[in-house]
């Protein structure tokens, strides 16, 4: 899933149910957003001497919002989740509970959903965006860790990766890779 949101050189063993960790991982400018305000991310890219495999041996469910949905469908990546080994959970608050094309709609709090999920056996859980779930998920203390590939370009405006409205959150960084094209991917670890 390439089209929207970018992972960046990450790398842990299976996790066993009850440690199922939500990562919070996307590409973002130097500014921190991660998208146009129009919804695109064309100034994203991926390095050659970058690979995703790695961060996607780890995570086999994504949790995203119907806004980054919508981008999908429009980039041509609706027939990506037909299909899928990973598991795909829609946050909306417009559209049923239903589940239908290899997409399963939520519109219960990140809380409830997150504690639901964990119970159940898999790898670490992947929240892909956007701004506002992520919001969310910080209001809850969910977020475990951050995965941000950072590009070098700054954007001056755009949908921002941490809009306002959540305390604040500290986290401990665990790794820090620079690729070419300046690209830097950096993790942390939430600090409880």
């Amino acid at each position: 899933m390439t089209w929207s949101v970018r992972a960046f050189g990450y790398a842990t063993a299976m996790n066993k149910p009850s440690t199922r960790k939500i990562v919070l991982g996307l590409g973002i400018s130097l500014d921190g957003y991660i998208a146009r305000l129009n919804g695109a991310v064309d100034f994203l890219f991926m390095p050659k001497d970058y690979s995703m495999a790695p961060f996607f041996a780890t995570v086999d469910t994504a949790v995203f919002g119907r806004k980054t949905l919508d981008v999908a469908l429009q980039m041509g990546g609706g027939g990506a989740f037909s299909g899928s080994s990973m598991a795909n959970y829609v946050f909306s608050r417009s559209k049923p509970a239903v589940e239908r094309d290899g997409l399963v709609f939520v519109n219960q709090s990140p809380a409830a959903f997150v504690r639901q999920l964990r119970k159940k056996p898999g790898k670490d859980i992947w929240l892909m965006g956007g701004g506002e779930l992520a919001r969310d998920f910080l209001k809850a203390d969910l977020v475990d860790e951050l995965y941000l590939g950072i590009v070098p370009v700054l954007l001056g405006e755009g949908i921002p990766l941490f809009p306002s409205g959540f305390p604040q959150r500290n986290f401990a960084l665990v790794e820090n890779k620079t690729y070419s094209k300046g690209l830097i991917a950096l993790r942390y670890k939430r600090k409880k």
